[in-house]
């Protein structure tokens, strides 16, 4: 009987093991924070000096895609000292530990609240941590991005325009605020828009174009070029007035993934030709080898005299949440 108690204790407790962490996530508090902006926890010393400075460089750069100057991301330095209650709650945190016997970058989630990423970056020397930034840095954006993703998304869903209809032309489902109005659907291009003032907009354009339109050989040339097609053909101006990639400046690629396929992202500055307007756009092209054609994203901003990152951050959001049936 004693034996047979025993055994049971330890099953027990084995059980208790095996779920004390979805248990412990299950009382997690929620998290808060401004959208893309970064807790540093980081001792004073540290961030006055050359490792603050590197942190600033990495995670505080400009923005590829925006005609001035906006960081990457914002950042609130908080000493380990204060580092408690509600201060544990932010959505994205970097932790810097100095003195660790080996360097190491970790990344984790739900540490102190949900949803949450940690970042942890350890190492015996400033330049030991430093050099974890630098190697680990693509990484760290990465995770901090998608979790800021998720949670535009999370808001975005609170209240979201009908399109039903309209995404059944192109084979896709999205999620848009409903802040956002349809300005043009056709069965194969959807146009929707929204006001942030009586001339101040956010828009995106969803089309398709055939596989050959896009070669791995001039990927930018190649949507630079149906841009600016599309842009002239579906949502022309007045007196020959329309929209083109703005020449002086240069747009960034990088490759990304969307509904589990392979995206090209393009950002860039457009200017309205025979009319002083300009802005930034953000164009995703996804691969549908299925239906053999790239589904374009493509969203813009004009709003002069305001800062962008954050409507471009928003157009992202919602293109990234695309499937495509």
């Amino acid at each position: 009987m004693r034996a047979l108690f025993t055994v049971f204790c330890c099953v027990l407790f084995l059980a208790c093991g095996e779920n004390s962490k979805e248990d412990k996530q299950a009382y997690l508090p929620g998290s808060n924070g401004k959208l893309n902006t970064i807790s540093i926890v980081v001792d004073n010393l540290l961030w006055e000096g050359n490792v603050g400075e590197d942190i600033r460089k990495i995670f505080a750069a400009p923005l590829n895609g925006l005609p001035v100057e906006e960081p990457m991301f914002d950042l609130k330095q908080i000493p380990p000292q204060v580092f408690d209650g509600f201060a544990t709650r932010s959505r994205i945190i970097l932790k810097i530990e100095k003195g660790a016997e080996q360097s190491a970058t970790k990344i984790a989630n739900e540490v102190y609240a949900k949803p949450q990423t940690v970042v942890v970056v350890s190492g015996k020397t400033n330049q030991e941590i430093i050099s974890q930034l630098k190697e680990n840095k693509e990484k760290i954006i990465d995770a901090f991005n998608k979790e800021e993703v998720n949670e535009k998304q999370r808001r975005i869903k609170l209240s979201l325009l009908d399109i039903n209809k309209v995404e059944k032309n192109l084979g896709i489902t999205i999620n848009m605020p409903s802040v956002y109005r349809i300005a043009k659907a056709e069965d194969d291009f959807i146009w929707v828009r929204k006001n942030l003032s009586n001339t101040k907009t956010i828009e995106l354009m969803l089309y398709e174009v055939p596989m050959e339109t896009i070669s791995q050989d001039s990927t930018v040339v190649d949507i630079v070029k149906m841009r600016d097609e599309i842009t002239k053909t579906r949502i022309p101006g007045e007196d020959g007035i329309y929209m083109a990639v703005e020449d002086a400046y240069a747009p960034a690629l990088f490759n990304t993934i969307i509904d589990n396929k392979p995206a090209y992202e393009v950002r860039g500055l457009w200017e309205m030709k025979g009319y002083t307007m300009a802005g930034p756009f953000i164009t995703y092209a996804i691969e549908d080898k299925v239906n053999k054609r790239y589904l374009i994203a493509d969203g813009y901003v004009y709003a002069p005299s305001l800062n962008k990152r954050e409507y471009v951050f928003e157009l992202e959001s919602m293109i990234k949440s695309i499937t495509i049936k």
